[in-house]
C-alpha cells in the first residue's frame, strides 16, 4: 500500500513538472509578452477610438484606396504636436481567423529597419562609444576579427562607419543582393546552409568593391546588417536586447520585435502577409529544398535583422517616431543636433543616415518594402506626423508608396479639425524615460 502511494505521488509530480515544461515552452513559442512586462498600449487602442466626424475623411481616402488597389489590410497612426490623434485599421488582418486590421496588429515594417538601426547607432555615437569615422575592418577596425582580416581589396580597410549608414560603402547590389542571397553564398563557400552573417561578411570580403568607400551612393542592406553587428560589437548584447532597452524602452515601446519567417510562427496579433496574385515560389532559405511563398520561408528574417526584419504596429511606430522627430512637444531620444544631422545631407550625404529622404520643407521619411508588405513613415515640418502599414506587397514598390504617400497627404490636408485627444496617454502609454536612467551596456560583460 505504501509503495502504490508513492508511485501515485511520483506520477502527479511528473504530470505537474511536464505541464509547467509544456506551458512554458508555449509562451516562449508565442513571445508576445513577458509576464512582467506592461501591455502595450496600442493592444488596449480600438477602432472605435478613433471614430471622430472631423477625421471620417481619412476613413474615407484609406478604405477606398485599398479598394482601388486590390489591398488586404492596413493600419494608419497620425500624430499631430506629437500627441496621437488617429489609430485605425482598415481591411484583412487574417482571412484565416476572419480578423479585422486593429491598431494593436503588427505588421513587417521592412527597411523602417534601418531607421531603426541608425538611431540605435547615434546613440552610441552620443555614448562616445564609437564616432562615424572609425573603421570598421582592419587591424584597428571595430571588426577586426581573423576571419574578416584577410580582405581582397585594400580600399575596405577605409570604410567608416558613417559609410556604412549613408550606403557609401563600396557595394552594388548590380550582381545580386547579399543579405538575400544566403543560400548561394552558402554553396560558395561550401559551408552549411543557410549561411550567416559572418558567413555573408567573409564571402563579401573576398569580392572587390565596386565604388571608392564614400565617393557614390549605392543602397545596400548589406551595409545596414554589418551595422547591427557593430551594434554588438560595441554593447556586447544581441542587436535586439540592445535596440529593446536602450531605445524602445525608453520611448514607452513594448511591442516591437524582430520578427519571424514562418506562418505557424508568427506573433499573436500579427497580420498574415498576402503576396500579389501570380507570385512565383521560391526555394525556403531553411536548405530544407521546399518551395515556399517567398513571405513564408523565402527570406531569413533574422538575418535581414537590422537591415529590415522589425514588426511594429502602427501606433507604436508613431510612438518611435515623436521621439526623433526633432520636435520640442516632448522629450527625444537622442540630442536634437543628432537627429538634424541624420537627415541633412550636407552633412549625413544624400544617403542621409537611417532616413530614405529628406526635402527642403523639413519632411523626411522612410519606406519598407518585403514580399507581403509595404511600410511608408512620414514626419512633416507643420508637427504632423504619420505612419501607414500593410499587409500586401505589389510589383512596382515604388509606385504602390508614391500612392501610399498621395494617399496621406491627402487625408492629412483634408482635415481642417484635429480631434482634441491624445491616444498614447488616454491609452496608457508609459512616459519617455531618460536614456541614462537604462542599462546602456551589458552589465555582465
Amino acid at each position: 500500500m505504501p509503495f502504490k502511494i508513492w508511485l501515485i505521488a511520483i506520477f502527479v509530480l511528473l504530470f505537474f513538472f511536464l505541464e509547467t515544461a509544456i506551458s512554458f515552452s508555449v509562451k516562449k513559442e508565442e513571445g508576445l509578452y513577458k509576464p512582467d512586462e506592461k501591455i502595450p498600449f496600442a493592444m488596449r487602442l480600438n477602432n472605435a477610438d478613433s471614430d471622430h466626424p472631423d477625421t471620417q475623411g481619412i476613413d474615407i481616402l484609406i478604405e477606398s484606396f485599398l479598394k482601388k488597389n486590390n489591398l488586404s489590410g492596413a493600419s494608419v497612426a497620425i500624430t499631430r504636436y506629437e500627441k496621437l490623434v488617429y489609430a485605425k485599421g482598415f481591411g484583412i488582418a487574417n482571412d484565416e481567423t476572419n480578423e479585422n486590421v486593429q491598431p494593436g496588429h503588427l505588421f513587417r515594417i521592412a527597411s523602417i529597419s534601418k531607421l531603426i538601426t541608425a538611431v540605435a547607432v547615434m546613440h552610441l555615437y552620443e555614448l562616445g562609444q564609437l564616432s562615424l569615422t572609425d573603421t570598421v575592418f582592419g587591424p584597428n577596425g571595430i571588426l577586426n576579427d581573423h576571419r574578416f582580416s584577410n580582405f581582397k581589396d585594400p580600399r575596405i580597410g577605409q570604410i567608416t562607419v558613417s559609410n556604412l549608414l549613408n550606403h557609401t560603402a563600396g557595394w552594388s547590389r548590380k550582381h545580386g543582393d547579399p543579405i538575400f542571397s544566403s543560400l548561394y553564398i552558402a554553396r560558395k563557400m561550401k559551408s552549411d546552409i543557410p549561411a550567416d552573417l559572418d558567413m555573408i561578411i567573409e564571402f563579401m570580403l573576398n569580392e572587390k568593391l565596386i565604388y571608392h568607400p564614400g565617393s557614390r551612393y549605392s543602397y545596400s542592406n548589406f551595409s545596414y546588417a554589418i551595422l547591427g553587428k557593430i551594434i554588438e560589437r560595441k554593447s556586447k548584447m544581441k542587436y535586439e536586447d540592445f535596440v529593446v532597452i536602450n531605445i524602445l524602452r525608453p520611448a514607452g515601446i513594448y511591442d516591437m520585435h524582430i520578427g519571424r519567417d514562418l506562418y505557424h510562427e508568427k506573433f499573436q496579433n500579427e497580420v498574415k502577409y498576402f503576396e500579389p496574385a501570380g507570385s512565383a515560389y521560391c526555394l525556403s532559405v531553411d536548405g530544407s529544398g521546399k518551395m515556399v511563398p517567398k513571405c513564408y520561408g523565402g527570406n531569413d528574417l533574422d538575418l535581414i535583422g537590422a537591415a529590415g526584419g522589425w514588426v511594429a504596429s502602427a501606433p507604436e511606430l508613431a510612438k518611435l517616431l515623436t521621439v526623433i522627430d526633432g520636435f520640442d512637444y516632448q522629450e527625444d531620444i537622442l540630442a536634437r543636433e543628432t537627429i538634424f544631422m541624420m537627415a541633412n545631407p550636407e552633412i549625413a550625404g544624400n544617403g542621409l543616415f537611417g532616413w530614405r529622404g529628406a526635402d527642403k520643407h523639413g519632411s523626411w521619411w522612410r519606406t519598407g518594402t518585403l514580399s507581403g508588405a509595404t511600410a511608408l513613415m512620414m514626419r512633416q515640418e507643420n508637427g504632423i506626423n504619420w505612419v501607414i502599414l500593410l499587409n500586401s506587397s505589389a510589383y512596382k514598390r515604388n509606385r504602390l508608396h508614391n500612392k501610399m504617400s498621395y494617399t496621406m497627404f491627402a487625408s492629412v490636408y483634408r482635415t481642417a479639425n484635429w480631434p482634441e485627444i491624445d491616444l498614447f496617454s488616454s491609452k496608457g502609454s508609459p512616459p519617455i524615460t531618460k536614456l541614462a536612467e537604462v542599462p546602456v551596456l551589458n552589465p555582465e560583460l
